[in-house]
């Protein structure tokens, strides 16, 4: 098992409930049987440095999680495929 850290950046139009579904829904994957979420941190809504797809705003979400490496291919590929994601990074 291994300790990783991610940021998510949602569309500032969402509402915490929706985003907390989509978490869940992302953290089920990535955690399976055997992983955990650690900590999950909402930052908020906050001005972007620059617009992604045309957007100023959006909602930060910080969480730590553990799981083995094999699991996040498809984790990954989930966060590309929804839209309502504006970025993502996953870090060891």
């Amino acid at each position: 098992m291994r300790l990783y850290e991610a940021v998510y950046i949602f569309d500032a139009a969402l509402d915490e409930v929706a985003i907390n579904q989509k978490l869940e829904q992302y953290h089920e994957l990535v955690t399976g049987s055997e992983g955990e979420v650690v900590a999950v941190d909402h930052w908020g809504n906050r001005q972007l440095a620059y617009p992604i797809d045309r957007n100023d705003n959006g909602y930060y979400v910080v969480a730590q999680f553990s799981t083995e490496p094999d699991a996040l291919p498809e984790y990954e590929r989930i966060l590309k495929l929804d839209e309502e994601v504006l970025r993502h990074l996953q870090i060891l």
